[in-house]
């Protein structure tokens, strides 16, 4: 799908309905421009959510692999 933007004078562009529709974007969501040989790559920006451990959910996960040891090959 091809479309034609207009760049503003504050480097503002609009992305069009269907291409936000068509790769799930919303407002706020972050992008990331790349340069390429062809031209500008514009992309959507991966964010993973970061969890801080507390020391009971280490212990759960120590719990836990307590209960896999045993049914884990040798030296895994």
């Amino acid at each position: 799908m091809t479309e034609k933007v207009t760049l503003t004078k504050r480097g503002v562009i609009t992305i069009p309905a269907k291409l936000r529709e068509a790769f799930g974007l919303k407002a706020d969501d972050e992008l990331i421009l790349e340069s390429v040989e062809q031209g500008i790559l514009i992309r959507p920006s991966v964010s993973v959510p970061v969890e801080i451990y507390t020391e009971e959910r280490i212990a759960e996960f120590a719990e836990d692999e307590d209960a896999l040891g045993p049914l884990l090959p040798p030296g895994q």
